[in-house]
């Protein structure tokens, strides 16, 4: 593939990629339940997974979409590994935070906007499953997928290969939750939200990637935000 229409494909991507993701924020604001039960978060998840799923289906051709389930034994290392970026990058900067407490706003109780409000029957339903299938729908089954013809492109982490489309995909994922800055929470929150989805995202689109299953994504998603969940509320 030349290098002009590898620019091209990752521009595109990434262009629409980022519309999807605005587009499902902004629907929050319009769209409201009268419901406590229903987060405002709903309208952004299930609109975000539509507009994804259209698009797998609309680009089939350029998209190298593929998803079924996967044995039992497979799973278990992705969802290790997901638990394991949860607990690594919250005690890390935990740790950051305690020894540059007093010359940075830590702000070590802030909790995430969303979660914060969910009792935990909504959390499994809404974010546990729900925001992870449609994030995973979109930065994954999408825009990692559509960027498969760059994956000759990468780089070796840990012995373990990173091509360039997983990568691409795990950055635009974690960057996307900077938009957190504007719910009010701490900038050293921040980062780590940042830190751990882009962990995240690198592990998830990894495996994507070795089974050539979307499935494997989506648990590494779920994992890690169960675990993530935990450990930012104990902290």
């Amino acid at each position: 593939m030349k290098k002009d229409s590898q620019l091209f494909r990752l521009i595109v991507g990434l262009l629409i990629t980022v519309t999807v993701f605005a587009v499902s924020l902004y629907i929050s604001r319009v769209v409201r339940f009268n419901s406590d039960f229903i987060p405002s978060s709903f309208s952004t998840d299930v609109l975000m997974l539509l507009l994804s799923v259209a698009l797998i289906l609309v680009m089939r051709k350029q998209v190298n979409y593929r998803i079924a389930l996967p044995s039992f034994k497979s799973t278990l290392r992705p969802i290790l590994f997901g638990f394991l970026s949860a607990v690594v990058i919250n005690i890390t900067i935990g740790l950051l935070a305690v020894a540059l407490s007093g010359s940075i706003d830590t702000r070590p109780n802030d909790v995430h906007p969303v979660v914060a409000r969910e009792s935990v029957l909504q959390f499994v339903l809404f974010t546990l499953v729900l925001a992870s299938v449609a994030e995973e729908f979109l930065f994954r089954g999408f825009f990692q997928n559509y960027l498969s013809p760059l994956k000759t492109k990468g780089f070796s982490l840990f012995r373990r290969r990173i091509s360039l489309p997983v990568f691409i995909g795990a950055l635009t994922f974690g960057l996307a939750h900077l938009i957190l800055l504007s719910s009010g929470v701490g900038v050293f929150f921040v980062v780590r939200i940042v830190l751990f989805t882009f962990t995240l995202g690198l592990i998830a689109g990894y495996y994507q990637e070795k089974y050539d299953n979307h499935a494997y994504a989506i648990i590494v998603h779920m994992s890690g935000n169960l675990m993530g969940v935990i450990g930012i509320m104990m902290m």
